[in-house]
């Protein structure tokens, strides 16, 4: 079974679009074909987000937390890759609690270790769609 760590802004993107393909991953949660995690950090972020741009979906994010796996946050902050600040802390998570996916939209600073399982340490980095047309 795949171990899905969700970035914040899959987080985001689940809870302000339920018909978007992040939300599809929380739907088809009980199928057992994948886990969710996600650390306090991401959550966090999302939660920001969620509620500076769509406050109204609030409610939604809480809903959807509660149905993934919260993950520690690991102590360290030195990567193995090179990543802004603010990134490190979801590769870090990701890694340490074993997932085997690391999804996120954000190509910009993720987008040269995607698909690159042999840079990550054995993990995958790619978008929702990516992920799921793999499946």
């Amino acid at each position: 079974m795949d171990r899905l760590f969700l970035d914040a802004n899959v987080l985001f993107t689940a809870a302000h679009n339920p018909d978007g393909k992040a939300a599809a991953l929380f739907d088809a949660l009980e199928l057992g074909r994948w886990e969710l995690v996600a650390s306090a950090f991401a959550a966090g972020e999302a939660r920001r987000n969620i509620a500076a741009k769509y406050p109204q979906h609030s409610a939604r994010l809480e809903t959807l937390l509660a149905r993934l796996t919260e993950v520690p946050q690991p102590a360290t902050t030195q990567s193995t890759i090179s990543l802004p600040e603010k990134d490190r802390p979801i590769y870090l998570a990701a890694r340490a609690c074993g997932a085997t996916h690391l999804l996120t939209g954000d190509t910009r600073h993720f987008g040269p270790f995607m698909n690159r399982p042999r840079v990550t340490g054995g993990m995958f980095v790619q978008t929702v769609g990516e992920y799921l047309a793999s499946r």
